[in-house]
């Protein structure tokens, strides 16, 4: 539902154009844009909103055979047209296109995906054979955020040799885990019928707007708002922090939640909101929020964490003194003595700035009342988080909540906030009508949660050997003007800052600060990418003191089994960093000798390689983390899956299925996927912290065993048995004996199963001591990244030439969805590296702020590592934060090699590239 376009209470026109060949007439304002009445009026939702402002492309549709963005056209443009969108390319099955997205993977969240099929289809209709630079300049225009691009470049260039249909890779037999099915969840995804947060709005529903503070600290008054309301036709009501019936404060760790749901008397952030506006929704569509009745008043604000911390700064939150949230800490032995003593050492500074997390669909949902029960449906990465937040906003009891997820176009760490949740919910209780809320591209910038800006720095040491004696290290963290996750910052950066390498004598210590600027959350790696570019720096110049090769020198160094980390934990086993590396080792001679050769005949532009690690422990940090799974086998003989872990795009609906399914011991392609929703499916945690696939992955090895074993027992044979489904008979056989059981006429419970299973998993941990000793995770995951690129010397531009990766994910339960979290992980660090940087009141929007476009990732050679952890599924590691954590700290080695110069404020811009070097040519 579009939510704000001034100026459109105009007289209406019957406008007549085809869609999807069938001939329509709409009676709608001109002037309104054509994804409007597409989504609206036309009820095609397929074409998808990111941005109104032609930077994404989401909203891509063909018009007379060419694409276009739906929402910079006028309906009234559409005149006499032909429109094609994502609903009109399968014509009765599958284009050649839908189905080589399906077999590439190349939908992962799917909130891109019909923009970029429809813009690839008129390509493939001119070139049916496009090579991979046509493939770019034509897709040049639809962002993704998820996927890396690798795989739909694939896709579109392999469309013309591949065959209608969608099926051939779902295996009914043999193992499912270790094979790459179409995704459980795939086809909606490419045919225009999944349904994200705004995609299924109720038609009485009204519309929210949202009421924001445009300035960075700010006490605020309101005015006459029942004189206002009543001057608005169709407005319905007004709503304040007054109307909040509960504790108007939420957050995601309960002892320090902090941000009101509405403000009240005053701001912290530019972009908070203070005031609900509710009314129907022709009138919200025309609505100017600049007469509101509220009143300003500009109070001093800091932005940076030294400010916030000099003294006699204003404390931001009453109760953290000095504007410090909390500080994490680690130390081992003696890291000042071991420096002191060590033959070589190396000391830096870098920071880093806010990243805004550019899911391409904005935050959306609506809620309404069930009787009692309030039901808030949107998209989320947390839905029993957001329960309770909700429950606690609003002054309900957690039973008369009820969350269900929509498809999540993406999140990435920053839909685990509630955002809108209890607004919608908050109006739906006042009104007894349905709320509908979609956030405009500019709202879900300024609002929502970015990834922390770090000031750190470090020395590290090592012997005459070239082995690391020592490190401290020191970061603090812009956690802004709430808690949101910068606690758990704070406490995994000390953990992991070491990075996967022995490091006897250590101390780290994370900040976190608050200032006025924009809320750090949770973002992919939680802090870790951050902490991660400082190290691997570090190594760099301590391998060059060393006169080591850079990739042997982490390899004399990392951890192996047996290994104790700077927490004191025993990793026994499973540990594959020195894999990682090793299997880079060809790709790194092969690359320094191309670097070499190129520099020998060019003087304007030098090539260089980088190469950095990354460990990563799944799950929360020391703290109970449990996910609870329920499996069962119906009357009709399907089994159903009740499956909580929010698929945000990272394939958790697959590859938790193919888990289930192996330890059950049936073919995936009886599963039937029952997907989160507080009423009905269990716990399965926060999608989050690389947790899914191993501690809900676990709880479903757990679940589908239980069952197999629940089975066997009423059959009365042991667990060498083979089981089947035909039907509704279930098919026994053990040795030569062969036993049908008719399922239909077995007693069925609540949830219609005749057998079921339901099982929890937490992982076990211990808690950190004082000097952060202890056992905090109970699997990791490894990897290692080459980046190899060239730099413009005169120009300061970096053009990226290829990037190798190398994962341990211990075993890939599905090794094409590993692929694409490699890629997409990668797309993101390259972001981070070069060009993505959040600047508060500045890069508000999808034009301004620069995330990778097709042309920007370069060709990734993934390389599965399987060291197997027996704590996990099938000895299975988590792996979507460990992805993007090596890409930023290779590319910057990468451009040190290449220039001599390191850049130390994050992005390496052109005009940072270009200062460092014309600094390092001055001081010649």
């Amino acid at each position: 539902m579009s939510m704000a376009q001034p100026g459109m209470s105009m007289e209406r026109a019957d406008i007549a154009f085809k869609i999807n060949g069938a001939a329509v007439s709409v009676c709608v304002p001109p002037v309104r844009r054509l994804s409007s009445v597409l989504r609206d009026e036309l009820h095609l939702t397929g074409t998808k909103v990111g941005c109104d402002a032609g930077d994404c492309g989401a909203c891509t549709v063909l018009v007379d055979g060419e694409p276009v963005c739906a929402c910079l056209m006028s309906v009234a443009s559409a005149a006499g047209t032909v429109v094609t969108t994502v609903e009109g390319l399968a014509n009765g099955r599958l284009s050649a296109l839908q189905a080589s997205f399906l077999d590439h993977g190349a939908a992962q969240c799917g909130i891109c995906t019909p923009g970029l099929l429809v813009a690839a289809t008129a390509l493939l209709d001119s070139k049916p054979n496009p090579t991979e630079a046509e493939t770019q300049d034509a897709l040049g225009g639809v962002l993704c955020r998820c996927t890396g691009y690798r795989k739909i470049i694939a896709a579109v260039m392999d469309a013309s040799r591949h065959a209608d249909g969608v099926d051939r890779r779902m295996p009914q037999s043999g193992h499912a885990v270790g094979s790459s099915p179409i995704r459980l969840d795939g086809l909606p995804k490419v045919t225009g019928g999944e349904k994200f947060g705004g995609d299924s709005f109720p038609a009485d529903a009204l519309a929210v707007l949202v009421v924001r503070s445009p300035h960075y600290h700010a006490r605020f008054a309101f005015g006459d708002l029942d004189a206002w309301i009543k001057a608005h036709p169709g407005a319905v009501g007004v709503y304040t922090a007054a109307d909040i019936p509960g504790k108007n404060s939420f957050g995601v760790i309960a002892p320090f939640a902090d941000q009101p749901a509405l403000a009240e008397g005053f701001s912290r952030f530019r972009g908070e909101a203070v005031a609900l506006v509710a009314g129907e929704r022709e009138a919200m569509l025309d609505l100017d929020l600049s007469d509101f009745p509220v009143r300003w008043t500009e109070l001093p604000h800091v932005l940076q964490p030294c400010e916030a911390q000099a003294g006699g700064a204003q404390l931001i939150h009453e109760n953290r003194p000095a504007n410090l949230l909390t500080t994490g800490f680690v130390e081992r032995g003696d890291p000042e003595a071991a420096l002191a003593g060590a033959a070589f050492t190396v000391s830096g500074a870098i920071d880093t700035s806010y990243v805004e997390h550019a899911y391409i669909e904005p935050e959306a949902g609506y809620a309404y009342m069930d009787g009692e029960t309030l039901v808030v449906v949107a998209c989320t990465q947390a839905p029993y988080m957001d329960r309770d937040d909700v429950a606690k906003v609003l002054g309900l009891a957690v039973d008369k909540v009820r969350i269900v997820p929509t498809a999540t176009g993406g999140g990435f760490g920053s839909k685990l906030d509630v955002s809108l949740q209890p607004l919608i919910g908050l109006v739906a209780m006042k009104t007894g009508r349905p709320a509908a809320l979609a956030y405009t591209r500019n709202e879900s910038m300024i609002s929502t949660t970015k990834r922390h800006p770090a000031e750190m720095k470090a020395t590290i040491g090592a012997d005459a050997d070239g082995r690391i004696i020592g490190m401290v290290f020191a970061g603090d963290f812009n956690t802004g003007a709430y808690a949101s996750w910068g606690p758990t910052v704070a406490n995994r950066v000390p953990v992991h800052a070491s990075g996967p390498y022995a490091t006897p004598n250590y101390r780290a210590e994370g900040r976190a600060i608050h200032t006025n600027g924009p809320i750090s959350g949770a973002f992919r790696g939680f802090g870790v990418p951050q902490a991660t570019i400082m190290q691997e720096t570090l190594y760099d110049e301590l391998a060059e003191k060393l006169g080591l090769d850079r990739l042997d020198f982490r390899l004399k160094n990392c951890l192996r089994n047996g290994s104790e980390t700077v927490t004191g934990q025993r990793l026994e086993s499973g540990v594959g960093i020195a894999e990682c590396l090793e299997a880079l080792r060809p790709h790194w001679m092969r690359a320094l000798v191309d670097a070499e050769l190129f520099n020998a005949g060019s003087s304007t532009k030098k090539r260089g390689v980088g190469v950095a690690s990354c460990w990563y422990g799944c799950g929360n940090t020391s703290l109970p983390n449990p996910s609870t799974i329920k499996v069962g086998i119906s009357a009709s003989g399907d089994v159903v899956l009740h499956q909580g872990a929010v698929d945000i795009g990272q394939g958790s609906n697959t590859v938790i299925a193919q888990i289930c399914a192996d330890a059950l011991g049936l073919p995936l392609g009886k599963f039937r996927l029952k997907s989160a929703d507080t009423a009905i499916t269990p716990d399965a945690g926060k999608t989050s912290a690389s947790r899914q696939t191993f501690v809900t992955g676990k709880a479903a090895e757990k679940a589908g065993r239980a069952l197999r074993e629940t089975m066997l027992r009423f059959a009365n044979v042991s667990e060498k048995a083979a089981i089947a489904l035909d039907g509704t008979s279930l098919v026994i056989r053990e040795g030569e004996a062969t036993r049908h059981i008719d399922l239909s006429a077995l007693k069925a419970d609540a949830d219609g199963f005749v057998f079921r299973a339901e099982e929890s998993y937490d992982p076990p941990t211990l808690p950190l001591d004082a000097k952060g000793q202890g056992k905090p995770y109970a699997v990791y995951g490894y990897g290692a990244q080459i980046a190899e690129l060239e730099v413009d010397l005169r120009l300061g531009t970096a053009k990226l030439i290829k990037i190798t990766a190398a994962h341990d994910i211990g075993k890939a339960i599905n090794p094409l969805l590993a692929e694409g979290q490699i890629e997409g992980g990668i797309a993101q660090g390259i972001g981070m590296a070069l060009m993505e940087e959040y600047i508060p009141g500045r890069t508000e929007n999808l034009h301004d702020y620069l995330i990778p476009t097709i042309g920007d990732v370069p060709p990734i050679e993934t390389i599965l590592i399987e060291v197997p952890d027996p704590e996990g599924p099938f000895g299975a590691k988590g792996l979507g934060e460990h992805v993007l954590i090596p890409t930023a700290p290779a590319i910057l080695n990468a451009i040190r090699h290449a220039t001599g110069v390191l850049v130390t404020k994050i992005p390496a811009t052109p005009s940072r590239i270009r200062a460092a070097i014309r600094e390092k040519e001055a001081r010649r």
